[in-house]
């Protein structure tokens, strides 16, 4: 069989001792894996942090049967009934049957509201992996179902080791300042690092063009623009965000809502600006250019500030 060329995959932990993460959360699988049982898991993170990694993980060192299915892809409730009770109601050699629910916070939440009564129903054979970004999309009975476990990122000395290590292995040459650019931009998405070491290495060696590296003090600037504005902070906002050649605008609805006190004049205009975020964040789901819609967000947030 073909070696994977892609580093994510190539590299994907197989063991606990390989997995970077948190060392308490380490040591409560091990015990699971110890006793080849485990409860049903409800992992939950930023992307890019090991929540996919750790549940492959879990069930490769498991004597089990399992099934994967990326939410994002197959998230309604036709899939629970067919291929997730399918499975859990059929006969097993195995001690044990783990299903993998993948990005679960994209299912229907009539899906989820389904899942509910098959987690009950299938108890004694099977368990369950949910993984998902945001904790608040998956509903309350669901959570209570499962135990529910934060994965927090590595440190970034910790993600800079891993990433020495495989491109050691893969015998890439590389200077630790353009490295630590890699990481400072996409930290802590471990994943999207990985993905730029590679896109960037020919002839074996990491080439870095500094011009189209995201620099993180671009939220340092808009938060300083927000701050202070004037009748050019726009035009100045626009260009903080083409500098930046952000690929992925996700975060910075968080970063807005996080920062609020720091550039909102008033309870009035804060309550109105967490408005404005959520509309935004609503609309970006439907939007083709999620830049287009970030920037006119920021447009409503300068006129609820100058008003």
């Amino acid at each position: 069989m073909k070696e994977n060329s892609l580093f994510v995959e190539k590299y994907r932990s197989k063991t606990l001792e390989d997995y970077i993460g948190n060392e308490q959360l380490k040591s409560i699988v091990a015990q699971y894996i110890k006793k080849n049982d485990l409860q049903n898991l409800l992992l939950y993170g930023t992307p890019g942090t090991g929540k996919t990694t750790l549940a492959k993980l879990i069930v490769n060192n498991f004597n089990c049967d399992f099934l994967y299915i990326n939410a994002s892809d197959e998230r309604g409730i036709d899939t629970i009934r067919d291929k997730v009770q399918g499975f859990a109601s059929s006969a097993s050699f195995k001690p044990i049957k783990i299903i993998i629910l993948d990005e679960a916070d994209f299912l229907t939440i009539q899906a989820q509201a389904s899942l509910r009564n098959i987690i009950e129903t299938y108890s004694r054979t099977t368990r369950f992996i949910l993984t998902c970004n945001y904790l608040e999309r998956i509903i309350d009975p669901l959570q209570s179902r499962c135990q529910v476990l934060k994965i927090t990122p590595p440190s970034k000395k910790e993600v800079a080791q891993h990433i020495v290590t495989i491109l050691d292995k893969e015998e890439i040459n590389y200077e630790l300042e353009d490295l630590a650019l890699i990481v400072n931009k996409h930290y802590p998405d471990v994943r999207k690092i990985l993905n730029t070491c590679q896109v960037n290495t020919v002839d074996n060696v990491l080439q870095i063009d500094k011009n189209i590296i995201v620099s993180s003090s671009y939220k340092d600037s808009l938060l300083k623009e927000l701050k202070s504005p004037s009748k050019t902070s726009f035009k100045t906002i626009r260009q903080i965000l083409a500098d930046s050649n952000l690929d992925d605008f996700e975060e910075i609805y968080r970063f807005l809502y996080d920062n609020l006190d720091e550039y909102g004049n008033n309870d009035l205009a804060k309550a109105m600006i967490v408005i404005e975020i959520e509309n935004y964040m609503y609309h970006a789901n439907f939007r083709i250019d999620k830049e287009i819609n970030v920037m006119a967000l920021l447009a409503s947030i300068l006129k609820t500030i100058n008003q």
